[in-house]
């Protein structure tokens, strides 16, 4: 029987905070194609409502997310002589990819909030935030290994820039757990919270972000990650050219008002 789309993400707003929860509590929220489809849409519609200014997305239950459903039909390899073997790919170009880009290209900041294990596609979808908050038991698994595949849900682009070559490639091939203090300490995560205060913790970096200016949030991301495979003077230029266009924006000059009058600035730009 196929999953409704409400159960398998729960969908809440607190302010202008979105809260996403992955809600397959009884399958460490593996995704499905369902459920890969369904978070595509939440997101979307997180995109396209102008007072939602920033994102959080967790897991129901013990865990983040155990990574693909290995029992999904699109994956599960049929035992039958002669069967074919799956396309693993098609379930990347046609669910994963998507959801990577989209996720990366959110007009407001996205925050994980990892409760519990975080494995394979499950553990890059959360590093694919824009922060990573987990709880001090939550632990962070590149599984793919053991199976005889790649790190994908963009594995192999995220670990050596988050925490360089070496480590990338002892996560990668290893498949180790990393536990969520030690994820901190290699600079896979951003911070370590005792487990009871995870979404209060989450909850208030989301707020406070979501109080400042998102249009600029957007493109500090987009711009540190292009920065990555540019040289030195491009940065600089491409920084010169998104500057003149946030300087035009309100959120610049409401900034600077609000800061000449003493007063909370009250910005709008998306």
């Amino acid at each position: 029987m196929s999953e409704s789309p409400e159960l398998v993400i729960q969908v809440s707003t607190q302010g202008a905070v979105r809260i996403l929860t992955l809600n397959r509590p009884t399958a460490l929220n593996a995704f499905t194609a369902a459920m890969l489809a369904s978070t595509r849409e939440a997101l979307a519609e997180a995109a396209a409502d102008s007072s939602v200014r920033a994102v959080v997305i967790t897991g129901a239950g013990h865990a983040f997310s155990a990574g693909q459903d290995l029992g999904d039909p699109l994956v599960k390899p049929d035992p039958s002589p002669g069967a074919a073997p799956k396309d693993i790919g098609h379930l990347l170009d046609s669910y994963y990819i998507p959801l990577a880009l989209q996720l990366r290209a959110m007009p407001v900041p996205t925050i994980a909030a990892v409760n519990g294990v975080a494995a394979g596609a499950g553990a890059n979808f959360a590093l694919g935030c824009d922060l990573v908050v987990a709880g001090e038991s939550a632990s962070f698994i590149q599984a793919f290994s053991k199976i005889g595949l790649i790190p994908d849900c963009g594995g192999t682009w995220l670990l050596p820039r988050l925490v360089g070559r070496a480590k990338a490639m002892q996560l990668a091939l290893l498949g180790d757990k990393v536990k969520a203090a030690e994820a901190v300490s290699i600079g896979l995560i951003a911070r370590c919270v005792p487990d009871a205060d995870l979404m209060s913790e989450a909850m208030a970096i989301a707020q406070k972000l979501a109080a400042m200016p998102s249009r600029a949030l957007a493109e500090t991301r987009r711009l540190i990650d292009q920065a990555m495979d540019q040289d030195f003077e491009d940065a600089l230029r491409v920084e010169a050219m998104m500057q003149s266009q946030l300087g035009f924006a309100h959120d610049y000059s409401e900034g600077v008002q609000a800061f000449m009058d003493k007063r909370s600035p009250q910005f709008k730009d998306r």
